[in-house]
């Protein structure tokens, strides 16, 4: 996920425990909470796309692309 946002132009600004906050350079930011060995459950996917203004087919292509 981090990479896929990366590869859209967010950029890490700050990581507080288990909580990476990125943005965009024009001002979208989003939340991802980091858990080493754990998936993302659906519900914070779909507010991370929700976040960045993408649509659903639109981040599925940019994770194609990885």
């Amino acid at each position: 996920m981090i990479k896929a946002l990366t590869k859209i132009g967010f950029q890490t600004v700050r990581q507080k425990g288990s909580h990476l906050f990125m943005e965009h350079p024009d001002g979208r930011t989003t939340l991802i909470s980091v858990h080493k060995g754990e998936d993302l459950g659906r519900g914070m996917i779909r507010k991370i796309i929700k976040d960045t203004k993408l649509t659903r087919e639109e981040f599925l292509k940019i994770l194609e692309r990885l």
